[in-house]
């Protein structure tokens, strides 16, 4: 009897949250990329956007402020940078539209071997043996990571959405 009685209750809560709404789903809350992120490095063209950084990119950040900032910025934790006495002018660290071209490869390079082994500015100091691989693997990531316009790495070969 008491089992009935349980079951018709239960029946009765059931019927009055159908009636009531509680079977209406609730709305998934955007997740912020934010507090996913490992780090974060505010955008360069507008400073009240955060461009939130995975830990090989955060990496990256702190080898580019340890070595690279001095050139490849306009500015600096400590002040203006260099960029400006040097000719060619280098390319700013987030400069998609440069940038984006290159492959990792070709970045990678550069790093590795100097400006100078590359037709580029024989300023840039081979980091090959300052640096070690998932160190320039890093810089890269972080590279892309605030390259504006937005990096869109090339499809995979043979498939749609390689360039053809």
């Amino acid at each position: 009897m008491r089992i009935r009685n349980l079951a018709v209750a239960a029946l009765g809560v059931a019927a009055l949250c159908g009636a009531s709404g509680c079977r209406k789903h609730a709305r998934t809350a955007k997740v912020d990329p934010l507090l996913a992120a490992y780090d974060s490095e505010a955008d360069w063209n507008d400073s009240t956007k955060m461009i939130p950084l995975g830990y090989q990119q955060a990496q990256g950040k702190r080898v580019f402020y340890q070595y690279c900032v001095w050139c490849h910025a306009d500015s600096t934790p400590a002040g203006p940078s260099n960029r400006s006495n040097l000719t060619p002018v280098p390319a700013l660290l987030d400069d998609g539209a440069t940038l984006n071209a290159e492959s990792d490869e070709y970045l990678g390079n550069i790093i590795t071997l100097g400006g100078s082994a590359l037709g580029k500015s024989a300023m840039m100091p081979p980091y090959g043996r300052t640096l070690s691989p998932e160190e320039i693997r890093s810089v890269i990531a972080f590279t892309r990571a605030i390259a504006q316009p937005p990096y869109q790495p090339p499809g995979r070969p043979g498939s749609q959405y390689s360039a053809r």
